[in-house]
């Protein structure tokens, strides 16, 4: 079952926090590099967070470093994105992803495994 499960999105006010989970059964998470993108309305898919391989390295884009944590919990085979801080521009469509290369940053492309992604929206 190579199928991912997302949860957490919703509304939060800026300045709040937020906890996406992403459950990918069917991996092994020390095996791959699984993290997130999101798409914001009229803006290109980016690459926000990942975490991979048995180390556990990751890697953040630079508009979340400091405000957004990932983790993973390898028995669970769940991967967690802690945000916080979240303004506004942080509102999109939230994609987990699984790249089994362990690229990390993840790279945007047919090669990984998507999930059906979570909206979140930051606003007032």
């Amino acid at each position: 079952q190579t199928q991912l499960v997302e949860s957490g999105g919703g509304l939060v006010q800026p300045g709040g926090s937020l906890r996406l989970s992403c459950a990918a059964p069917g991996f092994s998470l020390p095996s791959v590099s699984i993290g997130w993108f999101r798409r914001a309305p009229g803006k290109e898919r980016e690459g926000v967070a990942c975490i991979s391989g048995p180390a556990g390295s990751t890697n953040y884009a630079s508009s979340v470093k400091g405000r957004f944590t990932i983790s993973r919990d390898d028995a669970k085979k769940t991967a967690y994105l802690q945000m916080t801080s979240l303004k506004p521009d942080d509102t999109a469509l939230y994609y987990c992803a699984v790249d089994p290369y362990l690229a990390c940053p993840l790279v945007d492309d047919d090669a990984n495994i998507w999930g059906q992604g979570t909206q979140v929206t930051v606003s007032s």
